[in-house]
């Protein structure tokens, strides 16, 4: 069951509205987002780059420039350690382009998932120091590895760490100690005393702030600099989606414009993962961004290398980035079957297995490939509406990873229990772990849900409704004005709205798995409307039986239900439905009761 829930909050939303040249419904919707301050409304509709923080506000900023410039000019080896993920990958090409740029002696590395596991390692330190390397920076990763980094410093070399992961502490509440890396130079915004305005920006970000502060530094005029910036925008935006950073703040901005370059971009393999995709003549939305580009990327961090996903970037001849993006997507592809067969083997285990009733759940899939143990997380969590944990045997060890809901902080449920790994990470929503052996499963299950304090009410899903509004309001020119609001994803979801007592005129089943319903509706008024729903038809249609008779479905999906009521309540949002050169407006049902 679901709970719905209609905001509620307060302001001023016609003298907004008036303000601003939007619907006051537009005005409920903004508020609704927390939005209130003049500027942060301005921002919100109307924000560009300008807009963006100082990067010199981040901690750490100044001494980092400094280090890197005096290395830059001394002609001293600078090497790049980033991470697997399309942020780890995004940030990583960031870092190299923007330092190739400044003139700097740089090369990258990216660790194998399997062979070398997330972020730093002995054995990366060990040949950085061979290989003479002066100054190592990392990204997307280091603020955990105090023992490597200090490795490092025995070494002789300047390290600088760029990350946005949390910070690892002991204690609890006031207590609490942080524990920072011996790094010459810590940047990221979730470190203790850093005053940057927004701390919710991923690594790629975090890096794209460190090249703009360079330039600054370096004296590039503000016209070359932001060329040079909106060259390196669409990855910034790429790995804020994929890395689920929240479309709030700044975040929105770079989104909005780094998306909007995307479809401009001179990066060969960018392109080519456009072309290949079938999406370069579209207008790239956070949806492409974090559904169909960044899985080609995250696929040969998980199937192969991730150092293929950045050569991507870095092609220099049309048809090799054609080749390698066209390698990625088929490497994707086969990805995806393998994942399938994991979630479906994760479901029935923890169906059969009697740990149905944890809180946390705990799966081992011992034989699937370590990689895909996030992505079936994911879809274990969404299954159960539970936190859940993917474990797998790995070369070394057992590995896994966790994807959680909004009322379980992942990471800090972890540290009650952190004796078990060894090693861990990650943040509120999600985290990876190892442990020594199999051993150590049963316990790692029974200890987090002996800990976890989440309620039966922790676990229902609630649905957040912005306004009740009749479907006569969704109009063409309604429509238009939310666009404003765009770009949707976390943290500034699609607006959603609810109608009680909505008529179910006739359906039909649409799609090559017969997976999709489309409705005639009609409402109060005697107004007719087309449907469309993307969710579960069994459970619609058994809805429907239990309320209106077992008759009920073979007449709507056969001559209709014109002489007999069927009423349902819906949350929904109103989108432009384009079909042979023709613009109609389309009602999206999203929930129903």
């Amino acid at each position: 069951m679901s709970k719905w829930m209609v905001a509620a909050k307060k302001a001023d939303f016609n003298g907004i509205a008036e303000k601003y040249g939007i619907t006051p419904v537009l005005a409920r919707i903004i508020r609704n987002r927390d939005i209130t301050q003049d500027c942060d409304i301005r921002r919100f509709l109307e924000g560009n780059l300008a807009d963006l923080h100082d990067p010199f506000l981040m901690k750490g900023m100044e001494q980092a420039v400094e280090l890197l410039l005096s290395r830059i000019e001394a002609g001293l080896p600078v090497r790049v350690i980033g991470d697997y993920d399309v942020d780890g990958i995004c940030s990583t090409y960031i870092l190299v382009r923007g330092l190739c740029f400044l003139g700097a002696r740089v090369d990258r590395v990216i660790p194998h998932r399997i062979r070398d596991g997330y972020g730093l390692n002995d054995t990366l330190i060990e040949e950085a120091g061979a290989d003479g390397i002066d100054t190592i920076i990392t990204c997307d990763n280091g603020i955990a590895a105090a023992p490597q980094i200090a490795l490092g410093k025995e070494l002789g070399m300047t390290i600088i760490v760029t990350d946005h992961h949390e910070v690892p502490f002991e204690g609890e509440g006031q207590e609490r100690r942080y524990l920072l890396p011996p790094a010459d130079v810590v940047i990221d915004p979730k470190q203790p005393l850093c005053g940057y305005p927004f701390k919710q920006i991923c690594g790629g970000v975090v890096a794209y702030k460190l090249i703009q502060a360079l330039l600054m530094k370096a004296g590039k005029e503000k016209e070359e600099r932001d060329s040079f910036l909106g060259e390196l925008l669409p990855f910034a935006a790429l790995a804020t989606v994929c890395d689920v950073m929240e479309l709030r703040d700044e975040n929105r901005i770079i989104v909005k414009f780094g998306l909007r370059a995307m479809k401009e971009t001179g990066n060969l393999g960018l392109r080519a993962l456009l072309q290949v995709n079938g999406i370069e003549e579209k207008e790239i939305t956070p949806y492409h961004a974090g559904f169909i580009l960044g899985p080609c990327l995250n696929a040969t961090g998980r199937l192969d290398t991730a150092l293929r996903a950045l050569s991507l970037f870095e092609e220099k001849e049309w048809r090799d980035a054609l080749v390698t993006a066209t390698d990625l997507k088929n490497l994707n592809d086969s990805r995806k079957k393998m994942t399938e067969e994991g979630v479906e083997e994760a479901v029935r285990q923890v169906e059969e297995s009697g740990i149905c009733s944890d809180r946390v759940l705990v799966v081992y899939l011992p034989s699937c490939h370590e990689s895909l143990a996030g992505i079936i997380a994911g879809r274990v969590r969404e299954s159960f509406g539970k936190p859940a944990f993917v474990l797998t045997r790995g070369e070394e060890g057992i590995k896994g990873s966790g994807r959680s809901i909004e009322s379980y902080s992942m990471y800090e449920e972890m540290t009650k229990c952190k004796d078990l790994f060894t090693r861990y990470g990650g943040h509120k929503m999600a985290a990876g772990l190892s442990l020594a052996g199999e051993e150590q499963v049963e316990e790692f299950r029974r200890r987090l849900n002996e800990y976890c304090t989440l309620t039966k009410e922790d676990f229902e899903e609630v649905v957040h409704i912005d306004v009740p509004m009749p479907l006569s309001y969704a109009d063409k020119e309604f429509i238009k004005q939310l666009s404003r609001l765009e770009p949707f994803g976390v943290g500034n979801p699609k607006p959603l709205f609810a109608r009680k007592d909505v008529s179910l005129i006739r359906g039909r089943i649409l799609g090559k798995n017969r997976n999709v319903g489309k409705y005639l509706i009609g409402d109060e008024l005697g107004n007719t409307y087309d449907m469309i729903y993307f969710g579960d038809l069994k459970k619609l249609d058994a809805f429907l039986e239990e309320k209106y008779g077992t008759a009920i479905r073979e007449e709507l999906y056969g001559r209709g239900l014109y002489n007999k009521e069927a009423l349902i309540s819906m949350a929904y949002y109103p989108d432009i439905n384009y079909y042979a050169g023709r613009e109609s407006v389309q009602i999206v049902m999203q929930h129903y009761c």
